[in-house]
């Protein structure tokens, strides 16, 4: 991530909008500067990372826009790879192997009769190692003489210079107190990432479908560990670009600016993720449902529509979202959730015990593999219904259910209102 005195100079003020500067990815000028620095970065693999920024300070030389260089240059570094040389022993135990005899000189004198190559010679003989070795070896822990051993991803012009724009984003949002985001689609790697970084989120749904999700900044009067939970904070943003008709509000508050301002992004933003998209579904199990569903209950036959994860259930600081939900095409306030059981390690069986209990949802239908080691005696004290299976949901039984629920939960289905009749034209 790009560090604060990298995107200073790139924050505008616009009346209380804070606006960025960010780069135009078809400019002819910056897209040679990038194309020079993949090159020279790529030149430098298994060279030290010290070699690196000399080769950086040539290139920029006298350059006005260093800032921006420097900004590029921090985003290929980042995505990079840089390993410790292999030392005969570990650097501190070698320094003190050679500090342990005192003051040398480079040349001695009257007073001072021990030569630091004399001192080197001998302690590299203990060891069994040429003295080239040990001299690279010495401060082998130093990030400098790191060495460069995957240059990362294959950059190109334009996806590095939509980095850098998206790491100027990011960083501004290491100042924010507040952030408020609306989002209408695509939640699944919207709450995943949420919980990846810790983020603390609360999560309302909106009249008009979507939900609401307020979170904590890094300066929020609530957030102690401030710098670590700014990283977290600020890496979670490529997440919120894979949603659908998201927009996002954060208060900020840019030290240089001197006031409070509001930066805003929505789904028109010309930010790209470099997040991948989660598979459609999680396991074999849910999408052989999905296709036995598709296949016995879809088309011509079709009165109830399933779609996946489509429906969150907000549980104070986490949320629930069920693999499936169902809705009734000719009464679409009848809506059911479907939730699979079927993965078997203790803890995530814990959890998911643990938020079924607590999202108290009585149109939830929980399809569980009886293999696992739960039971109904689990599940007695939540308001959804289970159903338990031996090799796969028979779907006969999960729709039976899933209309009893219905009836239970909704009442009667309602009557599709009469379409107004078309009067004919006289003459």
């Amino acid at each position: 991530m790009l560090t604060a005195e990298l995107v200073r100079p790139r924050v505008r003020l616009r009346g209380t909008d804070l606006v960025l500067d960010m780069l135009d990815e078809h400019d002819p000028h910056w897209l040679q500067t990038a194309s020079d620095l993949v090159a020279l970065f790529r030149q430098q693999t298994s060279e030290p990372f010290a070699s690196w920024e000399r080769l950086l300070d040539r290139y920029i030389g006298e350059r006005m826009d260093y800032v921006v260089v420097r900004g590029l240059a921090k985003v290929l570094t980042d995505a990079a790879t840089f390993t410790p040389l292999e030392t005969p022993l570990p650097p501190t135990q070698l320094r003190e192997r050679l500090f342990a005899y005192g003051p040398v000189v480079s040349a001695p004198y009257l007073f001072q009769k021990q030569a630091r190559d004399e001192v080197v010679n001998r302690v590299a003989g203990e060891l069994g190692v040429a003295t080239e070795v040990l001299e690279k070896s010495l401060f082998a822990d130093r990030p400098a003489t790191y060495l460069l051993s995957d240059p990362g991803p294959g950059w190109t012009p334009q996806k590095l210079i939509a980095r850098y724009n998206l790491e100027l984003a990011r960083g501004v949002l290491y100042w924010a107190s507040h952030v408020r985001i609306e989002v209408h689609g695509g939640y699944k790697d919207l709450w995943k990432y949420l919980k990846f970084f810790r983020l603390m989120f609360w999560v309302q749904p909106l009249k008009d479908g979507g939900y609401l999700v307020d979170l904590d900044g890094p300066i929020s009067p609530f957030v102690h560990a401030t710098t670590r939970y700014g990283r977290q904070f600020a890496a979670f943003l490529p997440a919120l670009l894979n949603c659908e008709g998201w927009r996002m509000f954060a208060t900020v508050h840019p030290p240089m600016l001197g006031t409070t301002a509001a930066y805003r992004l929505d789904h028109t933003s010309s930010l790209q993720s470099h997040f991948k998209q989660s598979d459609l579904f999680d396991s074999r199990l849910e999408a052989d449902f999905a296709a036995e569903f598709e296949e016995k209950m879809g088309g011509k036959r079709r009165h109830w529509r399933l779609s996946r994860e489509s429906e969150v259930l907000p549980l104070g600081d986490t949320v629930m979202i069920p693999d499936f939900l169902l809705v009734d095409e000719r009464d679409e306030s009848r809506r059911i959730l479907i939730e699979l059981v079927g993965f078997w390690h203790p803890e995530y069986l814990r959890r998911k015990v643990e938020k079924v209990r607590a999202a108290n949802c009585s149109h939830l239908l929980l399809l569980v593999y009886s293999g696992l080691k739960v039971t109904e005696e689990d599940f007695q004290d939540a308001a959804s219904e289970v159903i338990f299976f031996k090799q796969k949901p028979v779907l006969k039984e999960v729709m039976e259910t899933v209309e009893a629920m219905a009836e239970r939960v909704y009442g009667p289905r309602r009557k599709p209102e009469p379409k107004a009749k078309k009067r004919r034209k006289k003459g």
